[in-house]
């Protein structure tokens, strides 16, 4: 298949996958596209500018980075606008507190040590350890997902199966 379609249809399905978010996840994406427009795009702009000036391009190492370095810039810009415009909203209204579910606050207990931790289960592109938000694909968010306040979540880790008691499920 992949020398029918080519590299290039294969990427292109990859850059067109649906990513779900949250309205802040979606927010700080929209707000890294407007700085690249607005604030890196004229800078570098400028750069070029300011490097074609000087003279003969042809042995001209600033303008040849500065164009490198807009090139690069386009790039994220087209793959940051693809991503957004794939981007699908995560409506928590009519998700059931009854179970672990995305957008899910799930408080925890590690059975074998009673320690005791609060996560909030997210896309995995919104995943952020130090903020207690974990993905819904990491080994915890899958063994979470679907149990109620009570059950027993068994999650394969790397290091073995690990137990967790579902303390508290809100939102």
């Amino acid at each position: 298949m992949i020398a029918r379609y080519g590299l290039v249809s294969i990427l292109i399905h990859k850059m067109s996958k649906i990513n779900y978010y949250t309205p802040e996840g979606l927010k700080k994406l929209k707000d890294q596209l407007y700085e690249l427009k607005t604030v890196q795009r004229p800078s570098i702009s400028q750069q070029i500018g300011e490097a074609r000036d000087k003279g003969d391009l042809s042995e001209n190492a600033e303008y040849d980075a500065a164009k490198e370095a807009q090139g690069i810039l386009e790039m994220k810009i087209s793959k940051l606008g693809e991503v957004i415009s794939n981007a699908r909203l995560i409506d928590d209204t009519n998700i059931d507190n009854s179970k672990v579910y995305i957008l899910s606050i799930v408080k925890i207990k590690n059975v074998s040590t009673g320690m005791e931790i609060q996560y909030t289960l997210v896309a995995e592109n919104e995943a952020d350890l130090k903020l207690k938000k974990i993905s819904i694909e990491s080994p915890i968010g899958k063994g979470l997902l679907g149990k109620s306040k009570g059950d027993i979540a068994d999650v394969v880790t790397p290091g073995g199966t690990m137990q967790f008691e579902i303390i508290e499920i809100s939102r």
